[in-house]
């Protein structure tokens, strides 16, 4: 069973109006969606996700709860113009958890994990037709590397790519866990793990994640009600990066306007968010204990102004 991170945290968070309008953008097993259906008896949940299973699960579950729910089989990067069609201009609030469910991570088939063996897939939409066997088979030697140590600061990221090349064709997620293993140090791998930090790279660049994400947090902004909260969850240094800049970017002023009355500045440039919790929120103790998973999560919040 997949267990949602920093559950109470994220909820407590969006501080829901039971007749708000609420879009969990990455609906997962409804852990998040779930108790926010439980609170808001007159308002309405829309969900995204691109994971049939995971929506069809999903589907009986909330169904339990209430009926006020809207799950869309879509990345979450089409959620202005999904919402939109459908009448939703403004929202109360906004959820996002940008880790990979436990199912997902567990079913072997779906090739996430660097401990299974499985087809070099990867793909959260398994319609997509790219796949991690397209990135490990197909790109350029210096195409790996620039995405190994861009998206998994992993610093054999050179060699480790320059021997996929030679080792082609790879199929299997074991096959490439020992070209990584004899692409660097002994002890280097079994202290650090690089698999984890190429298996990351390469999932980010099969599902187009950071981009995304980039794309993403303005529109969500953007439909935020005046008082509306986004929540974001995040699991590894670069998408936090992404949050914290683009808030730190959306909730202050232009330098050039600094010292002067709100009302003095022109619209246009007053901040348009204010920061909920100046310190990233990380996982109590209790849920460490519970969940290893959550180690690596930050939670980040804003309000609309």
């Amino acid at each position: 069973m997949h267990y949602s991170v920093l559950l109470n945290e994220s909820i407590e968070g969006l501080n829901i109006k039971p007749d708000g309008i609420y879009v969990d953008c990455t609906l997962g097993y409804g852990g998040h969606s779930s108790e926010i259906l439980k609170r808001i008896p007159d308002g309405h949940l829309y969900a995204f996700d691109q994971d049939q299973e995971a929506i069809d699960y999903s589907k009986k579950r909330l169904s339990e709860i209430s009926s006020n729910f809207t799950i869309i089989h879509s990345n979450f990067e089409y959620m202005k113009e999904k919402l939109n069609e459908l009448g939703i201009e403004e929202v109360d609030g906004i959820i996002f958890d940008l880790g990979f469910s436990s199912p997902q991570i567990d079913d072997a088939s779906r090739g996430f994990s660097f401990m299974k063996d499985a087809p070099l897939d990867m793909r959260m939409d398994k319609s997509a037709t790219k796949t991690a066997n397209d990135v490990v088979n197909n790109y350029k030697e210096e195409d790996l590397t620039k995405i190994f140590f861009e998206y998994g600061e992993e610093k054999y990221s050179r060699s480790i790519a320059r021997n996929i090349v030679k080792s082609r064709p790879i199929q299997t997620t074991m096959e490439l866990v020992k070209i990584i293993e004899k692409s660097v140090p002994y002890a280097y791998f079994h202290k650090s793990h690089p698999e984890r930090q190429i298996f990351q790279a390469i999932r980010i660049e099969v599902n187009n994640e950071l981009s995304v994400l980039k794309t993403v947090l303005p529109d969500a902004i953007n439909m935020l009600k005046y008082k509306g909260r986004l929540a974001v969850i995040t699991f590894h240094s670069l998408e936090d990066r992404i949050v914290k800049q683009s808030f730190k970017s959306l909730s202050e002023v232009p330098k050039v306007f600094q010292g002067l009355r709100l009302d003095d500045i022109p619209k246009e440039y007053r901040p348009k968010i204010s920061i909920i919790n100046k310190k990233v929120i990380e996982a109590t103790e209790q849920e460490l204990s519970e969940n290893s998973r959550s180690k690596s999560a930050k939670l980040r919040i804003i309000e609309r102004v």
